[in-house]
Protein backbone atom coordinates (compact mmCIF):
# COMPACT_ATOMS: atom_id res chain seq x y z
CA UNK A 1 0.00 0.00 0.00
CA UNK A 2 1.50 3.41 -1.02
CA UNK A 3 1.44 5.82 2.09
CA UNK A 4 1.68 9.52 1.84
CA UNK A 5 4.06 10.65 4.78
CA UNK A 6 3.51 13.77 6.56
CA UNK A 7 6.60 15.59 7.85
CA UNK A 8 5.25 16.65 11.13
CA UNK A 9 8.05 16.39 13.09
CA UNK A 10 10.05 18.90 14.80
CA UNK A 11 13.44 17.81 13.64
CA UNK A 12 11.64 18.12 10.51
CA UNK A 13 10.19 21.36 10.19
CA UNK A 14 11.76 23.21 13.11
CA UNK A 15 7.68 24.08 14.10
CA UNK A 16 6.61 22.98 17.75
CA UNK A 17 6.27 19.67 18.67
CA UNK A 18 3.33 17.63 17.49
CA UNK A 19 1.20 15.59 19.49
CA UNK A 20 -1.32 12.98 18.05
CA UNK A 21 -4.28 12.81 19.86
CA UNK A 22 -6.22 9.43 19.42
CA UNK A 23 -9.92 9.65 19.50
CA UNK A 24 -12.35 12.10 20.75
CA UNK A 25 -13.92 11.36 23.11
CA UNK A 26 -14.07 13.36 26.31
CA UNK A 27 -10.89 12.19 27.44
CA UNK A 28 -9.11 13.07 24.41
CA UNK A 29 -10.64 15.91 23.90
CA UNK A 30 -9.66 17.23 27.08
CA UNK A 31 -6.62 15.90 26.76
CA UNK A 32 -6.24 17.97 23.76
CA UNK A 33 -7.02 20.61 25.58
CA UNK A 34 -4.42 20.84 27.74
CA UNK A 35 -1.25 20.00 25.61
CA UNK A 36 -2.68 23.10 23.51
CA UNK A 37 -2.34 25.22 26.40
CA UNK A 38 1.23 23.58 27.22
CA UNK A 39 2.79 24.29 23.56
CA UNK A 40 1.89 21.80 21.77
CA UNK A 41 0.35 21.27 18.00
CA UNK A 42 -2.34 19.43 18.70
CA UNK A 43 -4.13 16.75 15.69
CA UNK A 44 -6.68 15.15 16.88
CA UNK A 45 -8.25 11.98 15.06
CA UNK A 46 -11.72 10.15 15.27
CA UNK A 47 -12.82 7.00 13.45
CA UNK A 48 -16.32 8.04 13.51
CA UNK A 49 -17.95 10.83 11.08
CA UNK A 50 -18.40 13.27 14.51
CA UNK A 51 -16.49 13.68 17.59
CA UNK A 52 -17.43 12.23 20.78
CA UNK A 53 -16.55 8.86 21.05
CA UNK A 54 -19.11 7.04 23.86
CA UNK A 55 -20.45 10.57 23.68
CA UNK A 56 -21.63 10.54 20.13
CA UNK A 57 -24.84 12.01 19.00
CA UNK A 58 -27.52 10.35 16.95
CA UNK A 59 -30.12 11.86 15.39
CA UNK A 60 -33.13 10.32 13.81
CA UNK A 61 -36.77 11.38 12.98
CA UNK A 62 -36.51 14.38 14.84
CA UNK A 63 -35.56 13.18 17.84
CA UNK A 64 -31.62 13.39 19.12
CA UNK A 65 -30.23 10.88 21.36
CA UNK A 66 -26.84 11.31 23.29
CA UNK A 67 -25.48 8.03 22.72
CA UNK A 68 -23.60 7.27 25.72
CA UNK A 69 -23.05 9.59 28.81
CA UNK A 70 -26.25 11.73 30.09
CA UNK A 71 -24.66 13.17 33.58
CA UNK A 72 -22.17 15.68 34.72
CA UNK A 73 -20.95 15.17 38.60
CA UNK A 74 -17.98 17.53 38.19
CA UNK A 75 -18.28 20.35 36.37
CA UNK A 76 -15.54 22.10 38.00
CA UNK A 77 -13.15 19.36 36.38
CA UNK A 78 -14.47 21.23 32.87
CA UNK A 79 -14.49 24.57 34.21
CA UNK A 80 -10.73 24.24 34.84
CA UNK A 81 -10.25 23.58 31.10
CA UNK A 82 -12.06 26.78 30.00
CA UNK A 83 -9.66 28.51 32.39
CA UNK A 84 -6.85 27.05 30.94
CA UNK A 85 -7.77 28.83 28.10
CA UNK A 86 -9.02 31.78 29.23
CA UNK A 87 -12.72 31.18 28.64
CA UNK A 88 -15.46 30.76 31.20
CA UNK A 89 -17.45 27.63 31.00
CA UNK A 90 -20.61 29.22 31.38
CA UNK A 91 -20.66 31.01 28.25
CA UNK A 92 -20.76 27.97 26.43
CA UNK A 93 -22.62 25.65 27.95
CA UNK A 94 -25.60 25.58 30.22
CA UNK A 95 -25.80 22.94 32.83
CA UNK A 96 -28.80 22.42 35.16
CA UNK A 97 -29.25 20.43 38.11
CA UNK A 98 -31.13 17.69 38.39
CA UNK A 99 -34.19 17.00 40.80
CA UNK A 100 -34.51 14.46 41.67
CA UNK A 101 -30.44 13.09 40.56
CA UNK A 102 -32.49 9.08 40.00
CA UNK A 103 -35.71 7.75 40.77
CA UNK A 104 -35.26 4.04 41.71
CA UNK A 105 -38.16 1.80 41.31
CA UNK A 106 -37.55 -1.96 43.24
CA UNK A 107 -39.00 -4.97 41.46
CA UNK A 108 -41.92 -4.56 44.32
CA UNK A 109 -43.12 -1.07 43.05
CA UNK A 110 -41.77 1.28 45.99
CA UNK A 111 -39.57 3.90 45.00
CA UNK A 112 -36.50 6.19 46.26
CA UNK A 113 -35.87 10.05 45.36
CA UNK A 114 -32.29 10.03 45.56
CA UNK A 115 -31.62 13.52 45.50
CA UNK A 116 -28.76 16.02 46.27
CA UNK A 117 -31.23 18.02 49.33
CA UNK A 118 -29.48 16.27 52.24
CA UNK A 119 -33.58 16.27 54.46
CA UNK A 120 -35.17 14.95 51.28
CA UNK A 121 -32.54 12.23 51.28
CA UNK A 122 -33.30 11.34 54.96
CA UNK A 123 -36.89 12.05 54.73
CA UNK A 124 -36.74 8.84 52.08
CA UNK A 125 -34.09 6.81 54.08
CA UNK A 126 -36.86 7.24 57.34
CA UNK A 127 -39.70 6.11 55.11
CA UNK A 128 -38.12 2.72 53.50
CA UNK A 129 -35.50 1.89 55.74
CA UNK A 130 -35.63 4.12 59.67
CA UNK A 131 -33.72 2.13 61.47
CA UNK A 132 -30.40 2.50 58.77
CA UNK A 133 -30.83 6.40 59.47
CA UNK A 134 -27.58 6.27 61.69
CA UNK A 135 -25.91 3.89 59.44
CA UNK A 136 -26.05 6.24 56.45
CA UNK A 137 -24.47 8.83 58.47
CA UNK A 138 -21.75 6.89 59.09
CA UNK A 139 -21.34 5.61 55.68
CA UNK A 140 -21.87 9.67 54.59
CA UNK A 141 -18.45 9.99 56.53
CA UNK A 142 -16.57 7.23 54.97
CA UNK A 143 -17.90 8.36 51.32
CA UNK A 144 -16.49 11.96 52.30
CA UNK A 145 -13.39 10.51 53.12
CA UNK A 146 -12.91 7.86 50.13
CA UNK A 147 -13.53 11.37 47.98
CA UNK A 148 -10.79 13.39 49.58
CA UNK A 149 -8.47 10.44 49.77
CA UNK A 150 -9.22 8.94 46.68
CA UNK A 151 -10.35 11.55 44.53
CA UNK A 152 -8.74 15.05 45.45
CA UNK A 153 -5.44 13.35 46.40
CA UNK A 154 -4.80 10.27 44.18
CA UNK A 155 -7.24 11.10 41.37
CA UNK A 156 -4.84 12.49 39.22
CA UNK A 157 -1.53 10.69 40.83
CA UNK A 158 -0.14 8.98 37.86
CA UNK A 159 0.68 5.62 39.52
CA UNK A 160 3.51 5.27 37.34
CA UNK A 161 5.64 2.91 39.76
CA UNK A 162 4.88 0.26 42.07
CA UNK A 163 6.02 2.97 44.74
CA UNK A 164 3.58 5.05 43.91
CA UNK A 165 0.90 2.05 45.07
CA UNK A 166 2.97 1.48 47.92
CA UNK A 167 2.89 5.01 49.16
CA UNK A 168 -0.97 5.21 49.17
CA UNK A 169 -2.03 1.74 50.97
CA UNK A 170 -2.49 3.68 53.94
CA UNK A 171 -5.06 6.16 52.70
CA UNK A 172 -6.39 3.02 50.96
CA UNK A 173 -6.64 1.16 54.34
CA UNK A 174 -8.77 4.32 55.49
CA UNK A 175 -10.98 4.32 53.08
CA UNK A 176 -11.59 0.39 53.88
CA UNK A 177 -10.45 0.22 50.02
CA UNK A 178 -9.57 -3.35 50.32
CA UNK A 179 -12.94 -4.16 50.66
CA UNK A 180 -16.16 -4.22 48.03
CA UNK A 181 -18.28 -0.96 47.80
CA UNK A 182 -21.37 -3.13 48.44
CA UNK A 183 -19.56 -4.70 51.46
CA UNK A 184 -18.84 -1.00 52.82
CA UNK A 185 -22.34 -0.72 52.61
CA UNK A 186 -23.73 -3.34 54.03
CA UNK A 187 -21.50 -3.25 57.64
CA UNK A 188 -23.34 -0.18 57.98
CA UNK A 189 -26.77 -0.03 56.70
CA UNK A 190 -29.51 -3.60 57.21
CA UNK A 191 -32.13 -2.46 54.50
CA UNK A 192 -31.30 -4.42 51.05
CA UNK A 193 -33.40 -1.38 49.37
CA UNK A 194 -30.77 1.19 50.49
CA UNK A 195 -27.70 -1.14 50.36
CA UNK A 196 -29.03 -0.95 46.56
CA UNK A 197 -29.68 2.92 46.62
CA UNK A 198 -26.01 3.39 47.67
CA UNK A 199 -24.18 0.86 46.00
CA UNK A 200 -25.49 0.83 42.65
CA UNK A 201 -23.42 3.44 40.95
CA UNK A 202 -20.29 1.48 39.90
CA UNK A 203 -22.71 -0.55 37.21
CA UNK A 204 -22.97 3.43 35.05
CA UNK A 205 -19.25 3.33 34.90
CA UNK A 206 -18.86 -0.69 33.58
CA UNK A 207 -18.24 -1.98 37.39
CA UNK A 208 -19.82 -4.26 39.99
CA UNK A 209 -20.78 -3.25 43.35
CA UNK A 210 -19.73 -6.38 44.75
CA UNK A 211 -16.09 -6.52 43.17
CA UNK A 212 -15.44 -3.00 42.95
CA UNK A 213 -12.97 -1.15 45.54
CA UNK A 214 -15.35 0.66 48.25
CA UNK A 215 -13.17 3.94 46.67
CA UNK A 216 -16.09 3.70 45.09
CA UNK A 217 -18.31 5.51 47.64
CA UNK A 218 -16.77 8.33 46.80
CA UNK A 219 -19.42 8.55 44.37
CA UNK A 220 -21.96 9.71 46.77
CA UNK A 221 -19.77 12.63 48.33
CA UNK A 222 -19.07 14.03 44.81
CA UNK A 223 -22.66 13.83 43.79
CA UNK A 224 -23.82 15.98 47.62
CA UNK A 225 -21.21 18.15 47.28
CA UNK A 226 -21.51 19.31 43.09
CA UNK A 227 -24.36 17.72 42.12
CA UNK A 228 -26.16 15.95 39.26
CA UNK A 229 -26.25 17.83 36.16
CA UNK A 230 -27.42 17.94 32.35
CA UNK A 231 -26.59 20.07 29.41
CA UNK A 232 -29.19 21.81 28.19
CA UNK A 233 -29.08 20.75 23.96
CA UNK A 234 -27.68 16.90 25.62
CA UNK A 235 -24.40 16.00 26.07
CA UNK A 236 -23.93 16.30 22.67
CA UNK A 237 -24.07 20.08 23.34
CA UNK A 238 -20.64 19.49 25.69
CA UNK A 239 -18.52 17.89 23.14
CA UNK A 240 -19.88 20.85 20.61
CA UNK A 241 -18.36 23.31 23.04
CA UNK A 242 -15.17 21.22 23.67
CA UNK A 243 -14.37 20.81 20.18
CA UNK A 244 -14.82 24.74 19.39
CA UNK A 245 -12.94 25.24 22.52
CA UNK A 246 -9.85 23.07 21.20
CA UNK A 247 -10.43 24.39 17.89
CA UNK A 248 -9.77 27.72 19.22
CA UNK A 249 -6.66 26.67 20.17
CA UNK A 250 -5.57 25.71 17.16
CA UNK A 251 -5.96 21.85 17.70
CA UNK A 252 -6.87 20.18 14.47
CA UNK A 253 -9.66 17.69 14.71
CA UNK A 254 -9.71 14.78 11.73
CA UNK A 255 -12.98 12.44 11.32
CA UNK A 256 -13.09 9.45 9.57
CA UNK A 257 -9.55 9.05 9.90
CA UNK A 258 -9.22 5.68 11.85
CA UNK A 259 -5.79 4.56 13.19
CA UNK A 260 -4.65 1.31 12.13
CA UNK A 261 -1.30 1.34 14.07
CA UNK A 262 0.78 3.24 16.45
CA UNK A 263 4.43 3.65 14.76
CA UNK A 264 7.34 2.82 17.01
CA UNK A 265 10.89 3.04 16.19
CA UNK A 266 13.49 2.49 18.48
CA UNK A 267 11.26 1.62 21.09
CA UNK A 268 9.39 5.22 20.74
CA UNK A 269 5.92 6.33 19.76
CA UNK A 270 6.57 8.23 15.94
CA UNK A 271 3.09 8.93 15.02
CA UNK A 272 0.13 6.81 13.56
CA UNK A 273 -0.81 4.85 10.02
CA UNK A 274 -4.02 5.50 9.24
CA UNK A 275 -6.32 2.89 7.94
CA UNK A 276 -6.18 4.52 4.97
CA UNK A 277 -1.84 3.72 3.84
CA UNK A 278 -1.63 7.51 5.60
CA UNK A 279 1.37 7.98 8.23
CA UNK A 280 1.33 11.07 10.36
CA UNK A 281 4.33 11.84 12.23
CA UNK A 282 4.55 13.16 15.72
CA UNK A 283 6.46 13.57 18.77
CA UNK A 284 3.90 11.83 21.25
CA UNK A 285 1.31 9.93 20.86
CA UNK A 286 -2.11 10.37 23.70
CA UNK A 287 -4.57 7.22 22.89
CA UNK A 288 -7.94 8.06 23.98
CA UNK A 289 -9.18 4.61 22.00
CA UNK A 290 -9.98 1.80 24.71
CA UNK A 291 -7.04 0.61 26.58
CA UNK A 292 -7.13 -2.91 25.62
CA UNK A 293 -7.65 -2.60 21.89
CA UNK A 294 -5.02 0.13 21.60
CA UNK A 295 -2.39 -2.61 23.23
CA UNK A 296 -4.09 -5.43 21.35
CA UNK A 297 -4.50 -4.11 18.23
CA UNK A 298 -2.87 -0.49 17.63
CA UNK A 299 0.44 -1.66 18.81
CA UNK A 300 2.53 -4.79 17.36
CA UNK A 301 3.41 -7.78 20.37
CA UNK A 302 7.25 -7.05 19.29
CA UNK A 303 6.94 -3.31 21.13
CA UNK A 304 4.31 -4.84 24.02
CA UNK A 305 6.62 -6.88 26.79
CA UNK A 306 4.28 -6.16 29.58
CA UNK A 307 0.78 -5.71 28.23
CA UNK A 308 1.47 -8.77 26.18
CA UNK A 309 -1.78 -10.69 24.00
CA UNK A 310 -2.05 -13.49 27.12
CA UNK A 311 -2.09 -10.60 29.33
CA UNK A 312 -5.32 -8.58 28.01
CA UNK A 313 -7.13 -11.46 27.16
CA UNK A 314 -6.85 -13.02 31.10
CA UNK A 315 -7.79 -9.83 32.55
CA UNK A 316 -11.19 -9.17 33.23
CA UNK A 317 -13.80 -6.62 31.23
CA UNK A 318 -16.55 -4.46 32.23
CA UNK A 319 -20.34 -5.71 31.51
CA UNK A 320 -21.19 -5.00 28.11
CA UNK A 321 -24.37 -2.44 26.78
CA UNK A 322 -27.63 -2.93 25.54
CA UNK A 323 -29.21 0.35 24.56
CA UNK A 324 -32.35 1.26 23.28
CA UNK A 325 -32.89 4.39 22.01
CA UNK A 326 -36.38 5.37 20.86
CA UNK A 327 -38.31 8.29 20.29
CA UNK A 328 -42.31 8.59 21.37
CA UNK A 329 -45.84 10.21 19.89
CA UNK A 330 -46.50 11.30 23.14
CA UNK A 331 -44.55 12.74 26.66
CA UNK A 332 -44.63 11.34 29.50
CA UNK A 333 -45.34 13.94 32.08
CA UNK A 334 -44.54 11.50 35.49
CA UNK A 335 -41.17 10.08 34.50
CA UNK A 336 -37.72 11.65 35.48
CA UNK A 337 -34.77 12.74 33.73
CA UNK A 338 -33.23 9.69 35.12
CA UNK A 339 -34.80 6.31 36.53
CA UNK A 340 -33.08 3.09 37.60
CA UNK A 341 -35.61 0.26 37.29
CA UNK A 342 -34.49 -2.80 39.04
CA UNK A 343 -35.43 -6.41 38.61
CA UNK A 344 -36.09 -9.22 41.03
CA UNK A 345 -32.60 -10.34 41.58
CA UNK A 346 -29.69 -7.63 42.29
CA UNK A 347 -26.76 -9.93 42.92
CA UNK A 348 -27.30 -13.41 41.10
CA UNK A 349 -28.07 -10.70 37.94
CA UNK A 350 -24.55 -9.20 38.59
CA UNK A 351 -23.36 -12.70 39.12
CA UNK A 352 -24.61 -13.71 35.21
CA UNK A 353 -23.24 -10.39 33.90
CA UNK A 354 -19.91 -10.47 35.22
CA UNK A 355 -19.16 -14.08 36.90
CA UNK A 356 -21.14 -16.25 34.92
CA UNK A 357 -21.16 -14.06 31.09
CA UNK A 358 -24.65 -15.39 30.65
CA UNK A 359 -27.60 -13.15 29.60
CA UNK A 360 -30.38 -13.54 31.79
CA UNK A 361 -33.88 -13.15 31.03
CA UNK A 362 -34.24 -10.56 33.85
CA UNK A 363 -32.92 -7.30 33.83
CA UNK A 364 -32.33 -4.25 35.64
CA UNK A 365 -32.32 -0.82 33.39
CA UNK A 366 -31.61 2.57 33.22
CA UNK A 367 -34.05 4.82 31.43
CA UNK A 368 -33.70 7.89 30.43
CA UNK A 369 -35.41 11.06 29.31
CA UNK A 370 -33.67 14.12 28.23
CA UNK A 371 -36.74 15.59 26.92
CA UNK A 372 -37.95 15.88 30.22
CA UNK A 373 -35.63 18.85 31.11
CA UNK A 374 -35.64 20.18 27.06
CA UNK A 375 -38.44 19.73 24.99
CA UNK A 376 -35.99 20.27 22.21
CA UNK A 377 -34.35 17.19 21.85
CA UNK A 378 -38.10 15.83 20.41
CA UNK A 379 -40.51 16.45 18.54
CA UNK A 380 -43.10 19.00 19.79
CA UNK A 381 -45.80 16.79 22.02
CA UNK A 382 -43.53 14.05 22.02
CA UNK A 383 -40.59 12.62 24.56
CA UNK A 384 -36.59 10.63 23.56
CA UNK A 385 -36.07 8.35 25.49
CA UNK A 386 -32.73 5.70 26.16
CA UNK A 387 -33.13 2.72 27.89
CA UNK A 388 -29.81 0.66 29.00
CA UNK A 389 -29.29 -2.84 30.23
CA UNK A 390 -25.99 -3.69 31.66
CA UNK A 391 -25.20 -7.33 29.81
CA UNK A 392 -22.60 -9.67 29.50
CA UNK A 393 -19.65 -8.30 27.14
CA UNK A 394 -19.05 -10.49 23.95
CA UNK A 395 -16.72 -13.43 26.14
CA UNK A 396 -20.76 -14.28 26.82
CA UNK A 397 -21.37 -15.83 23.15
CA UNK A 398 -24.43 -14.54 22.95
CA UNK A 399 -25.70 -14.35 19.37
CA UNK A 400 -26.75 -10.47 19.25
CA UNK A 401 -27.98 -10.66 15.40
CA UNK A 402 -30.27 -12.82 16.53
CA UNK A 403 -31.37 -11.49 20.42
CA UNK A 404 -31.16 -8.10 19.98
CA UNK A 405 -35.04 -7.64 18.57
CA UNK A 406 -36.26 -10.30 21.42
CA UNK A 407 -34.67 -8.26 23.98
CA UNK A 408 -35.56 -5.36 23.10
CA UNK A 409 -39.09 -6.76 23.34
CA UNK A 410 -38.63 -8.31 26.54
CA UNK A 411 -37.39 -4.54 27.43
CA UNK A 412 -40.50 -2.90 26.03
CA UNK A 413 -42.78 -5.36 27.53
CA UNK A 414 -41.14 -4.57 31.17
CA UNK A 415 -41.54 -0.63 30.35
CA UNK A 416 -44.94 -1.01 29.60
CA UNK A 417 -46.10 -2.80 32.86
CA UNK A 418 -43.76 -0.35 35.32
CA UNK A 419 -43.33 3.40 33.92
CA UNK A 420 -44.07 3.57 30.22
CA UNK A 421 -47.72 2.33 30.09
CA UNK A 422 -48.82 1.77 26.12
CA UNK A 423 -45.60 2.38 25.14
CA UNK A 424 -45.86 -0.39 22.25
CA UNK A 425 -48.43 2.12 20.45
CA UNK A 426 -46.13 5.12 20.52
CA UNK A 427 -42.92 4.39 19.58
CA UNK A 428 -41.85 6.37 17.04
CA UNK A 429 -38.67 5.95 16.00
CA UNK A 430 -35.92 3.15 17.08
CA UNK A 431 -32.56 2.62 17.25
CA UNK A 432 -30.22 -0.27 19.18
CA UNK A 433 -26.72 -0.72 20.21
CA UNK A 434 -25.68 -4.38 21.31
CA UNK A 435 -21.82 -5.15 22.61
CA UNK A 436 -21.13 -6.13 19.02
CA UNK A 437 -21.67 -2.15 17.99
CA UNK A 438 -19.42 -1.47 20.82
CA UNK A 439 -16.43 -3.24 19.14
CA UNK A 440 -17.06 -2.71 15.40
CA UNK A 441 -17.97 1.13 15.51
CA UNK A 442 -16.09 1.83 19.14
CA UNK A 443 -13.27 -0.45 19.18
CA UNK A 444 -13.99 -1.84 22.39
CA UNK A 445 -12.33 -5.00 23.31
CA UNK A 446 -14.89 -7.63 23.60
CA UNK A 447 -17.72 -4.90 23.38
CA UNK A 448 -17.26 -3.83 26.49
CA UNK A 449 -18.76 -0.75 27.49
CA UNK A 450 -15.79 0.97 30.43
CA UNK A 451 -12.67 -1.17 29.09
CA UNK A 452 -11.21 -2.94 31.85
CA UNK A 453 -13.29 -3.66 34.99
CA UNK A 454 -12.72 -1.13 38.20
CA UNK A 455 -11.57 -3.81 40.81
CA UNK A 456 -9.38 -3.32 43.08
CA UNK A 457 -6.86 -5.16 40.84
CA UNK A 458 -6.96 -3.06 38.18
CA UNK A 459 -7.18 -0.31 39.74
CA UNK A 460 -4.75 2.74 40.23
CA UNK A 461 -0.78 1.38 39.60
CA UNK A 462 -2.53 -2.17 38.39
CA UNK A 463 -4.31 -0.18 35.82
CA UNK A 464 -3.19 0.60 32.27
CA UNK A 465 -0.31 3.56 33.08
CA UNK A 466 -1.05 6.86 31.51
CA UNK A 467 2.66 6.54 30.78
CA UNK A 468 2.93 3.35 28.58
CA UNK A 469 5.11 0.35 29.80
CA UNK A 470 5.80 -0.87 26.57
CA UNK A 471 6.55 2.07 24.36
CA UNK A 472 7.92 5.52 25.24
CA UNK A 473 6.15 8.71 24.13
CA UNK A 474 3.05 7.00 24.19
CA UNK A 475 -0.04 7.95 26.66
CA UNK A 476 -3.23 7.16 27.62
CA UNK A 477 -6.47 8.75 28.64
CA UNK A 478 -9.73 7.10 28.77
CA UNK A 479 -12.24 4.78 30.76
CA UNK A 480 -8.95 1.97 30.40
CA UNK A 481 -6.66 3.75 32.37
CA UNK A 482 -6.04 5.62 35.97
CA UNK A 483 -8.43 6.67 36.82
CA UNK A 484 -11.13 5.27 35.70
CA UNK A 485 -14.40 5.48 33.77
CA UNK A 486 -17.02 7.90 34.06
CA UNK A 487 -16.79 11.79 32.51
CA UNK A 488 -14.75 12.88 35.92
CA UNK A 489 -12.72 9.59 35.15
CA UNK A 490 -11.48 10.07 31.46
CA UNK A 491 -11.42 14.10 31.92
CA UNK A 492 -8.94 13.65 34.93
CA UNK A 493 -7.16 11.40 32.92
CA UNK A 494 -6.02 14.07 30.67
CA UNK A 495 -5.60 16.01 34.04
CA UNK A 496 -2.87 13.58 34.80
CA UNK A 497 -0.83 14.03 31.37
CA UNK A 498 0.50 17.47 32.80
CA UNK A 499 2.57 16.13 35.42
CA UNK A 500 3.91 13.42 32.30
CA UNK A 501 3.89 14.53 29.28
CA UNK A 502 7.36 16.78 29.03
CA UNK A 503 6.50 20.43 28.08
CA UNK A 504 6.80 21.59 24.66
CA UNK A 505 9.20 24.23 25.57
CA UNK A 506 11.86 20.92 26.68
CA UNK A 507 12.16 20.18 22.71
CA UNK A 508 13.30 23.24 22.36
Amino acid sequence: MNSIVSPDSPSRTGARPHAIVIGSGFGGLAAAIRLSVRGYRVTVLEKLDAPGGRAYVFRQDGFTFDAGPTIITAPFLLEELWTLCGRNFSDDVDLREMAPYFRLRFDDGDTFDYTGDPEQMRDEIRRIAPDDLDGYERFLELSATAYRLGYEQMGDMPFTKITDMLKVIPEMLKMQGLRSLHSLVRAHVKSPKLQTVLSFHPLLIGGNPYSVTAVYALISHLEQQHGVHSAMGGTGALVTAMVSLMESQGVILRCNAEVDEILVEGGEAQGVRLASGEVLRSDIVVSNADAAWTYRHLLRPEHRRHWTDRKIERSSFSSGLFVWYFGTDKRYENVPQHSVLLGPRYKGLLDDIFKHHHLADDFSLYLHRPSQLDPSLAPEGCDTFYVLAPVPHLESGTDWEAQAEPFRLAIQKRLEETVLPGLSEHVQTSLLMTPLDFQSRLLAFRGCAFSFEPKLTQSAWFRPHNVSEDVKGLYLVGAGTHPGAGIPGVITSAKVLDKVVPHAHSYA
